[in-house]
């Protein structure tokens, strides 16, 4: 039985967009998010079989350390008539992100997360420090990264995030390769050098999908690829046209490589996962309107 991280603002985002906030709790307010969000949970470990679940939290969604290595990171997500960087969250979502931090505790599900890092920073920690299986529940494909015998993502991307049935697509390392046609653990490499504007890596000119795929094929990651542009002697894909833009990108390249790579950090490792449900936890989820969607996550995690 696998453990199970969550991109907890990937799915609390597609759970708002998928369910109408004419689903409210007692005092009115919208709890949609929060609703599909615990529902999808529920519909992932009833299909999965997970044995603990870590709710991995963006506490910063766009570190300065990133911006400062590269300003382009997810500058498409800033308010452009705001003073300060912050990423647009809907007026009735913000305090429905308050009751999930407040309620998944109480599930026996820690929220846990620091300031400075993404959850993407928090899972790549956790799926390298826990043992067993692990499944990774995010609709960013930056996390393709990390899967590997071990570890699957189940990408949500795409898809709806709403009620039951199984909303996602299991990429292991096979249908990782099937889907991107590079492996996964060079998924990384692949969006460097095709970029991604869902995160703001502006690529290597003139590089597309089947380009970038060819060249972490036939070559290996960034800096393999970039060896192989400055030997003249490197056999196709590399073309003179290829290795002239690659050489002069190369700076831009591995500055972005600094920014996607994904890294563990131990510094999460007091945070291990637990199984302590509160007693209070239906109550509290009685008081947010949210009761039968927290029995039915209960009954599959006890």
């Amino acid at each position: 039985m696998p453990a199970l991280l969550l991109d907890s603002a990937s799915l609390y985002y597609r759970s708002y967009f998928a369910l109408p906030e004419s689903i409210v709790g007692p005092d009115g307010q919208p709890v949609n998010a929060v609703r599909g969000f615990l529902e999808t949970v529920t519909a992932l470990v009833r299909d999965r079989g997970s044995r603990q679940v870590v709710a991995c939290w963006d506490y910063d969604w766009r570190p300065q350390w990133r911006v400062d290595l590269l300003p382009s990171y997810k500058t498409h997500r800033v308010l452009e008539e705001s003073d300060e960087a912050e990423e647009e969250t809907p007026d009735t979502l913000g305090p429905q992100i308050d009751i999930l931090r407040d309620l998944l505790p109480r599930l026996g599900i820690p929220v846990v997360g620091d300031e400075g890092f993404e959850a993407d920073d928090v899972i790549a920690a956790f799926a390298h420090q826990l043992d067993g299986a692990v499944d990774i529940a995010s609709g960013d494909r930056d996390l393709v990264q990390l899967v590997d015998e071990r570890v699957t993502l189940l990408y949500t991307g795409g898809t709806s995030a709403s009620r039951g049935g199984r909303p996602w697509q299991v990429l292991t390392p096979q249908s990782a390769l099937e889907r991107f046609k590079v492996p996964a653990r060079l998924y990384a490499d692949f969006a460097i050098l095709r970029g991604d504007p869902s995160d703001g890596l502006p690529g290597v000119r003139g590089i597309g999908d089947k380009t970038a795929a060819a060249l972490v094929s036939a070559f290996g990651d960034v800096e393999a690829i970039i060896a192989a542009a400055v030997d003249p002697s490197s056999p196709k894909p590399m073309t003179s046209v290829l290795r002239q833009r690659l050489l002069d990108a190369q700076d831009d390249i591995r500055l972005a490589e600094r920014v996607v790579r994904l890294q563990p950090d131990p510094r999460w490792r007091e945070h291990e996962p637990h199984r302590e449900i509160s007693r209070d936890a239906i109550d509290v989820a009685e008081a947010y309107g949210v009761g039968p969607a927290t029995r039915r996550l209960l009954e599959v995690l006890t």
